[in-house]
């Protein structure tokens, strides 16, 4: 598996996750968010350096759990990325501006193909349709109210969360300025019924458990 097909298989699995999760209780979805929050405030995040000819990405050693990381970098190194194995067992690997480009295409293509399922799928039923801007640092759901407010389908908001984050920061975004907001409307009347800001979202959750 090389890093592109890695990188697309993380924002396919945000979402087939999310979207499996959709019935699942509420308590599930408020543990798998205070994972989620842990997971970023950790050490090993992703780098991402863009220099005058090329991108540096630096993934750390949890995202090679159960994966077979030689043959990752065989196959990345096939494809004309220069490999580093890091002493903290993270994987950096150099890639010429367009490769980089090559990349962000794959991940968009993966993250729209998400969305479609997302509105047209059995598992988020109440919503009718999710529009994005070209950033992913904001995201619109129109909705059916009634359905939408007595399900779970709202756990769709913290999935689109997260791509956007992921997408940002693949694209080379400080970490400190990555934003994604999620407008949800009702798709009768057009009213705006939530608005949530990741990842203040998390921190705001972090802070809940704190209190507990």
């Amino acid at each position: 598996m090389n890093m592109k097909k890695l990188l697309v298989i993380l924002l396919a699995f945000m979402f087939v996750f999310v979207t499996a999760c959709g019935t699942d209780e509420k308590s599930n979805a408020d543990e798998t968010a205070k994972d989620a929050k842990k997971e970023e405030d950790s050490s090993e995040s992703i780098d991402v350096d863009k220099n005058l000819l090329s991108v540096e990405i630096t993934l750390p050693a949890s995202m090679f759990e159960g994966e077979d990381a030689e043959s990752s970098i065989a196959e990345a190194e096939a494809e004309g990325i220069q490999v580093t194995k890091n002493a903290d067992g993270s994987v950096t690997y150099k890639m010429s501006k367009a490769k980089h480009k090559e990349m962000m295409r794959e991940m968009e293509t993966e993250l729209q193909k998400s969305i479609e399922e997302m509105k047209n799928g059995k598992d988020s039923p109440s919503i009718k349709e999710v529009t994005a801007n070209k950033s992913y640092s904001e995201f619109t759901l129109e909705v059916d109210r009634a359905g939408y407010e007595n399900s779970f389908d709202g756990f769709a908001v913290f999935g689109l969360g997260l791509s956007g984050m992921y997408y940002q920061l693949f694209q080379g975004k400080d970490s400190e300025n990555i934003k994604v907001k999620i407008i949800v409307k009702d798709v009768a009347t057009g009213e705006v019924i939530g608005e949530t800001v990741y990842p203040d979202a998390l921190e705001d959750l972090e802070s809940e458990e704190a209190q507990e």
